[in-house]
């Protein structure tokens, strides 16, 4: 922890005009000074290289920021939540819900019920906590408030509460998706608000556009994995859920078994705590199959999406 009397205003190359740049520019404590890098100290505060290493040292020293213990680690891990989506066998699935301080990415074919999943988590964070927020990034024109007063009254909440608990953004191209994600750091510091979940649908769909061919790919990963690492970040120094959506492609070179591939390779799957492949199943059902978690097994599970929210088959 950082002690208690040593604030930005303290770190050496710092006085009032740096320290309101650095807070206008999302650096608002000692630890997003400690954990960033000299060039983005000195692109969006317009120090010089040598002061922006003095005040990351400076942040650095006065935080405790060594080795932990395991026991340390999981006593901290207490603090994380679980979000249900309302349905038992999917909940199971993910260990009691969608964990906060992670990302989780679902991808799967249009239709899935990847988008529905978003819904549903924004509605269902607001369950055991009426005060708590969801950001929703927009970058597919799939968000519906009219959804959201359906899933409301399923979860038994008042709609018009609920919808104004929800702040949804429209992200036009792929620098406007990742300001966007920046942004999320002023609402929980200037504006004091208790985001529990970030959704963005999708997170792919501006990449894929922007970048055609295989000469810009290591541009586009890079971008992306920047944007990955910016959400990593929210997750967790807020505690708060990042769902992802993802769009797939068919590989042609698979001739046996599911061709189904995720957008964004391993940038994305290296930087997603949990992985869920979403599929449609029969008689209209959907299929959330666990790919990849930290800590659960493999699994799956089929679920049924209708208008109060997702259920058991």
């Amino acid at each position: 922890m950082a002690k208690e009397e040593y604030t930005i205003n303290d770190l050496p190359g710092v006085g009032a005009a740096t320290a309101e740049k650095l807070r206008d520019a999302g650096f608002v404590n000692l630890m997003s000074i400690a954990v960033s890098s000299p060039g983005e100290l000195v692109e969006t505060v317009g120090v010089t290289e040598a002061t922006a290493r003095k005040m990351i040292n400076g942040a650095r020293q006065n935080m405790d920021m060594g080795f932990e213990t395991g026991a340390d680690i999981l006593e901290r891990r207490a603090t994380i939540n679980k979000i249900s989506t309302g349905c038992k066998s999917f909940d199971e699935l993910m260990g009691g819900g969608f964990e906060t301080g992670a990302i989780t990415e679902c991808f799967g074919e249009f239709g899935s019920g990847k988008t529905q999943v978003g819904h549903v988590l924004a509605v269902n964070c607001q369950v055991d906590d009426p005060d708590a927020i969801a950001v929703y990034i927009d970058t597919e024109n799939t968000f519906r408030p009219e959804r959201i007063i359906e899933l409301s009254k399923g979860a038994g909440l008042d709609p018009d509460h609920t919808l104004r608990n929800i702040k949804v953004a429209r992200a036009y191209n792929s620098d406007h998706q990742m300001l966007l994600a920046e942004k999320v750091e002023d609402l929980i510091n200037q504006e004091a608000l208790k985001v529990r979940v970030i959704i963005v649908d999708s997170l792919t769909a501006h990449f894929r556009a922007e970048f055609i061919g295989r000469g810009t790919l290591a541009e586009r990963q890079q971008k992306l994995n920047k944007h990955m690492h910016m959400l990593l970040k929210l997750a967790d120094t807020y505690n708060c859920t990042v769902y992802l959506t993802n769009q797939v492609m068919a590989r042609p070179d698979v001739f046996f078994g599911d061709p189904t591939q995720a957008i964004g390779g391993h940038v994305v799957a290296h930087a997603s705590t949990f992985r869920i492949y979403l599929r449609k199943g029969k008689k209209g059902t959907r299929v959330a199959k666990l790919i990849d978690a930290p800590n659960l097994p493999d699994g799956e599970c089929s679920f049924v999406v209708e208008a109060g929210g997702l259920r058991d088959v």
